[in-house]
């Protein structure tokens, strides 16, 4: 339903500009108001119960708990498990609780980084909520979610075994802030059940909506510790992982420290489970601490089995993957703050058989993929004189499409960033295929790059694999982003085979000429003869088109209503049947040189894009566009090129016509497109 789509995009822009979805404004998850529920718990004197994510074994979800464990949960308000609750004792720590039941050690490492930016966690954990006189049951928690911030509410009712909360809780048993804020992404993700499993790099932008950084340790750059410890002095939050999704830590410090006259770098990392620790050198028991003066031992050493230890550097690259590392502002990249910078979020989606053309390795299919024009203006002077070689970055990000997390396929995605030479600077519309093939990639995922304007293409490794996507650039500079259309409209460069058969606007006319009569025009039975002979020539499965078909164009493309087409009308028409040629064969994944109905489906989905992009809104579901698609159906269930690019003609027309009369304008229309909306609406 792209109509429906597209108007909710608009209304979420509106409310983007209007201040939604910010941290001061967030979007209401599943259209709750905290507010409006408290107020009417208060009125009537109720506790909140809520039917979004219901108490029952729905939230907790499959996997987790035995079925004969499952059937001894109960659902409990905090005051039912003890006395006096509370919601925060003496602060919030790391040290406050332990992992339960629930395989999320990610997301409970990501809060013990978090609580050493009490800002930041103050945004995600609201901390005017208390069990008093205002008590209704009803809580809410903030996360950044994909481009936004959501504000999620969620009662009180924890689920219990005998008493005891079955998954994180506190170790002072009257402290609930750790309890309900697992809820309440539990409740984000879809279930208790789907917080089994992930990295600190997913809960480490939820919380923040900040910059992510994956540094892989088995590789890490010649600057790592000097990049931890730009990172731990502005503030960024930091976690890692064992090998293969292991185990998840929070790195809560850096430091430097002298032992017998040399310099030694370690780092500190906390364990979610509260206990089970380091045992190598400069572990809590090691000897190595006596060689240290007293001061800074007494500084860095608790010896208490806390889960939180400290290890040599060269032991933490060693025995951990990846080290995750999310800030507000990637300042410390360079160490530099006289820049402000500027974060831009462009929402996509890859189609298979349209816009998913997978990896560079996949050549021919490459281009296929969304495709991002950014052009960086200058610095200011002020940020120039400091100006280092990190002036941009560039994050990629796989958008779910299912409401439960643990459904949504993880996609292998990236991105290839690529120089505009000089040649292309005047090139409008998208890359063509031979731009990649004569042109390698100056950056790819996870690397940064300085210069003036780019070529963005994100895509999964895969072709033919669909999925939303969420990139998000950061410059130092303005930038100005545009999305290159699906049509083809590139200008002829020097060296370049065009992607429109290599032909320009004047070659067209030359070939045009050939076959039009003296007043350069040509009638259907010409036009004919230029489509199956020259133009479409090889490409035609079922005889061509006839002159039927070609009269209809004639119509379609005559403005100057002289019953024949002259030589620009021409030029639009070859314009229009070399882009929906080209998804015709994109989406002809079986390469049998026709589309089955599934094939049609994807290509009807490519051309509803195509159209929207050319500004036309048509007031058509996308399923009502498959009654256009009879009277080009052959028997065999199959639709040849000339018939699919003849469908397509009209459906751009009455997508002009309804275009128009939605939007309350007038227009004269010409008696074929009359008639074509008589036949088919």
């Amino acid at each position: 339903m792209p109509v429906s789509g597209v108007c909710q995009n608009i209304l979420k822009a509106r409310h983007t500009k209007n201040g939604y979805g910010s941290l001061e404004y967030p979007e209401k998850f599943n259209n709750q108001d905290y507010q409006q529920l408290k107020q009417y718990c208060l009125i009537r004197k109720v506790r909140y119960i809520d039917d979004m994510f219901p108490p029952d074994k729905r939230s907790i979800g499959p996997t987790i708990l035995k079925p004969s464990d499952l059937d001894k949960v109960v659902w409990a308000r905090p005051m039912k498990i003890v006395p006096n609750p509370s919601f925060i004792v003496d602060g919030l720590s790391r040290f406050d609780f332990g992992q339960g039941m629930v395989g999320n050690c990610w997301f409970l490492a990501s809060i013990g980084s978090l609580t050493f930016q009490k800002n930041i966690l103050a945004q995600v954990v609201p901390m005017d909520q208390m069990f008093d006189e205002n008590y209704c049951g009803l809580f809410h928690f903030r996360f950044w979610r994909f481009g936004r911030w959501v504000d999620v509410v969620i009662d009180d009712k924890l689920p219990t075994i005998n008493g005891r909360l079955i998954f994180v809780h506190s170790k002072d048993p009257t402290e609930f802030w750790p309890a309900l804020l697992e809820k309440a992404y539990a409740k984000v993700c879809g279930s208790y059940s789907d917080m089994n499993s992930g990295t600190p790099a997913e809960a480490l932008v939820d919380f923040t909506g900040g910059v992510h950084i994956c540094v892989e340790l088995s590789s890490p750059p010649l600057d790592l510790w000097e990049l931890m410890c730009r990172a731990g002095q502005s503030k960024s939050l930091m976690g890692c992982g064992t090998p293969q999704g292991g185990h998840a830590y929070a790195v809560t410090g850096v430091k430097e420290v002298m032992s017998r006259g040399q310099p030694v770098k370690v780092v500190r990392l906390w364990n979610p489970w509260g206990n089970g620790e380091w045992k190598g050198d400069w572990s809590d028991g090691s000897p190595l601490w006596q060689t240290v003066s007293p001061q800074e031992r007494d500084l860095c050493l608790a010896v208490v089995d806390d889960g939180e230890f400290w290890m040599p550097l060269e032991d933490f690259c060693k025995f951990y993957s990846d080290l995750d590392i999310c800030c507000l502002c990637p300042d410390f990249l360079d160490g530099s703050s006289t820049c402000h910078w500027k974060k831009s979020f462009y929402e996509g989606r890859w189609v298979a058989g349209t816009t998913a053309g997978g990896c560079l390795n996949n050549r021919d299919s490459f281009w296929t993929n969304p495709q991002y024009r950014v052009k960086i203006d200058k610095l200011f002077e002020n940020c120039a004189n400091s100006q280092r070689e990190k002036n941009m970055l560039v994050s990629l990000m796989q958008k779910p499409d299912k409401r439960n997390r643990r459904l949504v396929q993880s996609l292998h995605i990236g991105f290839s960033i690529f120089a505009v030479p000089d040649a292309y600077l005047g090139v409008e519309g998208k890359f063509p295929a031979s731009f990649f093939t004569t042109n390698q990639p100056v950056a790819q995922t996870k690397r940064y790059m300085n210069a003036r304007e780019y070529l963005i293409v994100p895509s999964t490794f895969n072709p033919n694999e669909t999925a939303s996507f969420l990139l998000t650039i950061i410059s130092k500079a303005e930038t100005h982003v545009h999305e290159s259309s699906s049509g083809h409209n590139h200008q002829h460069v020097e060296g370049e085979e065009h992607v429109n058969n290599g032909t320009n606007d004047d070659n067209k006319r030359t070939i045009f000429r050939q076959f039009s009569d003296k007043y350069e025009e040509v009638d259907a039975e010409q036009l004919q003869m230029l489509l199956n002979e020259n133009i479409l020539k090889g490409d035609l499965k079922s005889g061509g088109f006839s002159v039927d078909a070609c009269r209809s164009m004639v119509a379609l493309m005559d403005t100057s209503i002289t019953g024949k087409l002259n030589s620009e009308e021409f030029v639009r028409l070859w314009g229009k049947i070399n882009t929906f040629k080209d998804i015709f064969f994109r989406t002809d994944v079986s390469r049998t040189g026709t589309l089955s109905m599934s094939e049609l489906r994807n290509a009807i989905m490519a051309i509803v894009t195509y159209l929207l992009l050319r500004c036309f809104f048509p007031s058509l579901r996308c399923h009502n566009t498959m009654t256009l698609v009879r009277p080009e159906w052959s028997s065999s269930g199959q639709m040849s090129l000339e018939n699919f690019i003849s469908l397509v003609l009209r459906f751009e027309c009455m997508s002009k016509i309804f275009n128009t009369l939605s939007s309350g304008m007038t227009m004269t229309l010409q008696e074929p497109d009359w008639l074509y909306l008589s036949m088919y609406t």
